[in-house]
């Protein structure tokens, strides 16, 4: 496989994964080659290992680290490593909550709907970044379902982690259910909504809200999240998280490992 990580980055992935005991396989080629399947797009199946390694171990550590929270401890420290990098505080003040409605491909079925105002028949990622479009929290769901009705759902797990959140910023799409949430929910936390201006057609960036919008065009440039190509809705959370810290990686320094 060509798409590999260079040694400082393996060592600032490490430090998040349990490479203590000696395993047939080592965790490095692992981690490469679900890089692979996030960069090319291919099935499972069709992973090139040269007979040296099955996709099964491969998928079972997909699964498995999605499952028992290592996906997200890595999640978390690459975000705060390059929030640290680019000067701020290591846990984020102000948050910008979004989704994205996204066709599936053909044969997925499950929790998937249609978004009447989109007109996508397909699920919606629900993120929650910060100001530097980096993702904190991913809800994978049916586009059918309301933002505002889900919100919860992405916020919920960040409480007690992200001590310095003050402000989320949102659209109109969650100003009553998630507003009455987040005051009964998240003490000393404001919701904020904002839309684009009346009359406007098109892309028009928000303060603040854009970098969420960015990180939704970012998955365009990964082939395994053009769609979404997911049985299940777990599977299509982790492949997000991945993005983010393949992002992430590609962005740090080579200084960056201490």
């Amino acid at each position: 496989m060509s798409i590999q990580e260079t040694d400082w980055q393996w060592e600032v992935v490490s430090q998040s994964l349990p490479t203590e005991r000696k395993r047939v396989h080592s965790l490095r080629v692992i981690v490469d080659a679900i890089f692979y399947v996030l960069r090319v797009g291919c099935q499972w199946r069709n992973l090139p290992t040269d007979g040296l390694l099955k996709w099964e171990l491969v998928y079972y550590y997909f699964r498995k680290w999605q499952a028992d929270g290592t996906l997200e401890s890595l999640n978390f420290s690459l975000n705060i490593r390059e929030r640290e990098r680019q000067g701020k505080e290591a846990s984020p003040s102000l948050m910008s909550i979004d989704s994205q409605s996204v066709k599936v491909a053909p044969f997925v079925s499950e929790e998937t709907g249609v978004d009447g105002n989109k007109k996508i028949n397909g699920r919606k990622r629900h993120v929650i970044t910060d100001t530097l479009g980096l993702v904190w929290g991913v809800v994978v769901h049916s586009a059918n379902k309301a933002d505002g009705a889900l919100a919860q759902r992405v916020v919920g797990p960040l409480r007690g982690y992200l001590h310095r959140m003050e402000r989320i910023l949102a659209d109109a799409a969650y100003e009553r259910v998630f507003t009455q949430w987040v005051s009964k929910n998240l003490l000393g936390v404001e919701l904020e909504t904002s839309s684009k201006p009346p009359g406007s057609e098109g892309f028009v960036p928000v303060k603040w809200r854009w970098v969420t919008e960015r990180a939704f065009g970012m998955f365009n440039f990964f082939r395994r999240l053009d769609k979404d190509h997911e049985k299940t809705p777990q599977s299509a959370e982790s492949w997000v998280l991945w993005h983010n810290c393949q992002i992430i990686l590609n962005r740090l320094g080579e200084g960056s490992v201490n």
